[in-house]
């Protein structure tokens, strides 16, 4: 059995999606949602469908020990960000190479970066003129959205979307694709 544990910010969306799918799995069990943030939404989402939760302050994230400890005591394999917005430590980085993914709303390179996620992204790629977005799985690295890329979908878009628009779509591809990436990721299946 692989251990997970998802790390977010928000509210949690692609989180519970992530536990839905892996309810019963007979190979990964989801853990662990940790989050940045005591309010984030995902917390409770996860604590109604019997995940146990962890907050940590930043400072808590950038510690070594504790965050060790933490992840030990939970028997944790992998990671995956899910709208988790503090930069990882290289520590965990390390720790976790090639046991850390990340989903970003965009199709990276573009609109990747220092504070390049949520809305942002959305915008960017609508002042960009862009006729496709979508998502992008990537593995962690010590490069802000710079891992190396596992999996992308993108989806069309019309010069008439607004940024709304063009969030609501590539989150149609992240509640479709996203858990069987990581599935797929974690157990080495093939296409």
């Amino acid at each position: 059995m692989k251990n997970i544990a998802i790390f977010v910010s928000g509210s949690g969306t692609n989180c519970e999606n992530i536990i839905r799918h892996f309810s019963g799995h007979q190979q990964v069990n989801i853990a662990l949602v940790l989050s940045n943030r005591a309010d984030a939404y995902a917390l409770v989402r996860a604590q109604r469908l019997g995940v146990p939760t962890a907050v940590v302050s930043k400072s808590e994230f950038n510690d070594e020990k504790k965050m060790n400890s933490l992840l030990d005591s939970y028997h944790i394999d992998f990671i995956v960000l899910a709208g988790f917005l503090l930069m990882v430590p290289s520590f965990l980085i390390r720790r976790y190479d090639h046991r850390m993914l990340n989903i970003h709303p965009a199709l990276l390179p573009k609109h990747g970066g220092k504070g390049m996620y949520g809305h942002h992204v959305h915008e960017a790629v609508k002042a960009a003129g862009d006729t496709e977005t979508g998502m992008t799985v990537h593995w962690v690295s010590d490069v802000c959205d710079g891992g190396e890329i596992i999996a992308q979908f993108s989806t069309p878009l019309s010069p008439d979307d607004t940024p709304d628009d063009i969030a609501h779509k590539e989150h149609l591809l992240e509640m479709e694709h996203f858990p069987k990436v990581i599935e797929k990721t974690i157990l080495g299946l093939k296409d």
